[in-house]
């Protein structure tokens, strides 16, 4: 019998470039990035200010692209999709959480969750129905009908957090999702990423200066001028 091949992992980053053009010069933002990324992390990106992190996350969401080098995201080279290629894959199978929340203040948690599914061939009721066990799962269910001025700082955020996983995405990527947090309420938002990954196997890439959020993911990169430092295993749960 021969030997299993080993497993590709879902996220594949090589020799990525990333610059913008300041002031008439070419800043270098990512210099030759090598990453991979297995299903069910829950990785946790760090570093100073300028150092890359919501670049690498802006790339696997295909809201930027590379100047050099590919990304394979499940097998399939994002890097050079077609703008209308991209938004369709980006919308089935990337979720994203903001520090700002970014929700609807006129629409309902319920309505604001259903968004993201208005883009696929669900019916009204396969919507609604998608949407409360969205909001189910991280807690908010009977707050459904509530809008975002009737509900606390954590609680949007958990409803972002119900919004991105909607369309049962391949990976949630999240850019400092408790900065604008207390303490209580960015503990409560890490215990629902962190059962994300443990019970449903979701993969997670969060950007975040917060040591105490870091602590919560299965794996710490630390970035500095477009260099990956540091890659150490972290104490938060990974996939059972």
């Amino acid at each position: 019998m021969s030997p299993e091949s080993p497993k590709a992992p879902l996220v594949s980053m090589r020799g990525v470039v990333r610059k913008y053009r300041k002031g008439g010069e070419d800043l270098v933002v990512l210099h030759g990035l090598d990453l991979d990324i297995e299903k069910g992390e829950f990785l946790a990106l760090m570093g100073p200010s300028g150092s890359g992190k919501s670049t690498i996350l802006n790339l696997l969401g295909g809201l930027d692209r590379a100047d050099e080098g590919t990304i394979l995201v499940d097998g399939v080279d994002i890097s050079s999709m077609s703008p209308d290629d991209l938004a369709g894959w980006r919308s089935r199978h990337v979720g994203f959480v903001f520090q700002a929340f970014n929700l609807i203040p006129v629409l309902t948690a319920l309505e604001n969750v259903e968004l993201p599914l208005l883009l696929t061939p669900l019916s009204r009721r396969q919507r609604r129905e998608q949407a409360e066990f969205a909001l189910d799962i991280v807690g908010l269910k009977d707050r459904m009908d509530h809008r975002p001025k009737q509900l606390s700082g954590g609680q949007e955020q958990r409803v972002a957090i119900a919004r991105a996983m909607a369309t049962d995405p391949t990976m949630i990527l999240a850019d400092e999702p408790t900065g604008d947090l207390d303490r209580h309420s960015a503990d409560a938002v890490l215990d629902i990423l962190s059962r994300l990954v443990s019970e449903n196997g979701k993969t997670i890439a969060m950007v975040t200066h917060d040591p105490a959020a870091a602590a919560r993911a299965s794996r710490q990169l630390h970035l500095e001028k477009g260099v990956l430092v540091h890659d150490t295993p972290g104490a938060g749960v990974a996939r059972t």
